[in-house]
């Protein structure tokens, strides 16, 4: 099932050349033409320069790099020539001041590519890797599936990539055809794997492997079997997603329905398990060429200077694992462990996202469809609860708990042991617009330390609330709340004074001199509405600040 193709043009040409022509660099080439921008390929082959010359007539030919580089008009050169290749000429053309698109993998050890995501940020240059699957309507979709959690926890994920050639020299097929597969898992599941092991064998070829079978586990639990072959009687382009919920089969060698969902279920009859199986229900997806939203992404990213989807960093990824499986090849397949080096001192969720820049502190939980953004930083032994957002700059204490369905956003600062319930709200603007940009009106609101915030209570910006204050479910807070204040009501008014423990104190609002608390034996002195603890109760939670 389809849907219907969106094209793009694009706004401003940029001249591109491709080097290395090849059995994948046609297509390359075919693509930046129809796009409107190509302007060069660059290949060793006379042959295949002049087949293509009678094919797109108008392209500039060369066969050495050099001559690409040189030309001060073309702004980004594609590499579609030999893995071995990769590292050497991206670097030529990093150096050389200008944009690369270079095919996978990005190289061929660790160290070459970490040099030149290096470069490339020095040199403030795109870098993008191609990672085809990345841009397949299918894994979009897919992608949009898992993580909205329609087909539940993810058990175990199998990839077949298999054909009959075509057979390479520079590298196995584990090189060849499972960046593929290792791209597009890892931005599914969003983690990357702890441990790995691969066998295969090389009947071809002395010492290339022609067969690889893949074993991949993940900190969630999620395992991955990727099978790929060059030395197989048919073509199967084949992954499978088995969830709690439903599983998924993405099938690309098929014109249509390529992407259909089973919603099998396994029940039990005493202890033997009863399948009911549930015919499969297509996915529609857009039509576009995968390669020509890879092409024109490319484009794009040239424009506006962002990252793009398949940048560095997501090279790099890939590349590890790569190298992971590769010695574990090279020894029979022994696993080879990650654990110690991936292993955080904190513990984020398969689903969960925590951004290049946060911090997140020792014993810390971040939970289910969670997201910590850059910039932020979050503190030791704290819960992030279902669907959070904590965004830039925001600071978060230790032993903090935040419940589900909670956007901490910019501007909100929140100190230790505070407690926010359940689909309880932030705001950082008075007077917001969705037509009028505000970032620099945003006002800053402090949560004091062992305050509590009741369920779906709102906080109004710029306004500090107390220590170990206690704002009611529901409540509306719209100014300054001082320590020990029990807020509640639409807008919130304090209505009595709490202790340490959580309890209220058996007073009045305008009670004057000493009190003790019933529950926990503390004793506090207030005036004019300021409580001071004078004693400290015998109360359970050590984590509590004197």
């Amino acid at each position: 099932m389809t849907q219907q193709k969106i094209t793009k043009t694009v706004a401003t040409k940029k001249n591109i050349a491709v080097v290395g022509c090849g059995y994948w660099g046609k297509n390359l080439v075919r693509n930046f033409y129809e796009l409107g921008v190509l302007k060069t390929i660059c290949d060793e082959s006379e042959v295949t320069l002049k087949g293509l010359f009678a094919k797109y007539q108008g392209i500039h030919c060369v066969r050495n790099i050099n001559d690409v580089l040189a030309d001060p008009s073309i702004e980004g050169v594609v590499i579609a020539a030999p893995a071995a290749k990769h590292y050497e000429l991206a670097k030529l053309v990093l150096n050389a001041g200008k944009d690369v698109f270079v095919e996978k993998p990005l190289a061929l050890r660790l160290e070459e590519g970490e040099e030149l995501a290096d470069l490339a940020k020095k040199n403030n240059r795109i870098l993008m890797v191609g990672h085809i699957l990345e841009y397949h309507p299918a894994v979009e979709k897919l992608r949009e599936l898992v993580g909205s959690g329609k087909l539940g926890k993810i058990n175990y994920i199998c990839s077949n990539r298999l054909s009959l050639g075509k057979i390479r020299k520079e590298e196995n097929i584990l090189w060849s055809f499972a960046p593929h597969d290792i791209s597009v898992i890892l931005s599914l599941l969003n983690e990357t794997p702890d441990r790995v092991s691969a066998q295969g064998g090389d009947y071809l070829l002395g010492g290339i492997e022609d067969v690889t079978l893949s074993s991949l586990n993940f900190p969630s639990g999620t395992k991955v079997y990727i099978y790929v072959s060059w030395l197989h009687p048919f073509k199967e382009q084949r992954l499978v997603i088995v969830g709690s919920k439903k599983m998924a089969v993405l099938d690309d060698t098929v014109k249509e329905n390529k992407l259909v969902l089973y919603d099998h279920k396994i029940g039990w009859e005493g202890e033997a398990p009863v399948i009911a199986k549930a015919e499969g229900v297509p996915v529609a997806i857009l039509s576009d060429e995968p390669l020509k939203r890879e092409c024109q992404h490319f484009l794009d990213r040239m424009l506006d200077r962002k990252e793009p989807r398949t940048c560095a960093k997501n090279g790099l990824e890939v590349l590890k694992v790569l190298q992971d499986l590769q010695k574990s090849l090279d020894k029979g397949g022994t696993i080879v462990s990650n654990e110690n080096q991936n292993k955080a001192n904190y513990f984020v969720h398969g689903t969960a996202l925590v951004d290049e820049g946060a911090e997140v502190g020792e014993e810390s939980k971040v939970w289910h469809f969670s997201h910590v953004m850059k910039d932020a930083k979050v503190g030791k032994k704290c819960n992030i609860g279902q669907n959070v957002v904590i965004s830039p700059r925001c600071t978060i204490g230790d032993n903090v708990k935040i419940q589900n369905n909670i956007s901490v956003y910019t501007g909100v600062t929140v100190e230790d042991d505070v407690f926010l319930g359940p689909s309880m709200v932030f705001t950082n603007v008075y007077n917001p617009r969705s037509f009028i940009e505000r970032k620099n009106e945003y006002k800053d609101t402090f949560i004091k330390c062992g305050a509590s915030i009741g369920a779906n209570a709102t906080i109004v910006c710029g306004h500090t609330i107390g220590e170990y204050s206690f704002i009611g479910a529901g409540s509306v807070v719209t100014k300054d709340i001082p320590p020990y204040a029990l807020v509640y009501g639409n807008p919130g008014k304090i209505n009595g004074w709490v202790c340490r423990c959580g309890w209220k104190l058996p007073v009045d609002v305008n009670h004057e001199g000493g009190v003790k608390c019933k529950e926990c034996g503390s004793e506090y002195k207030i005036n004019d509405r300021r409580v001071e603890m004078v004693k400290k109760g015998n109360y359970a939670s050590t984590s509590v600040r004197s």
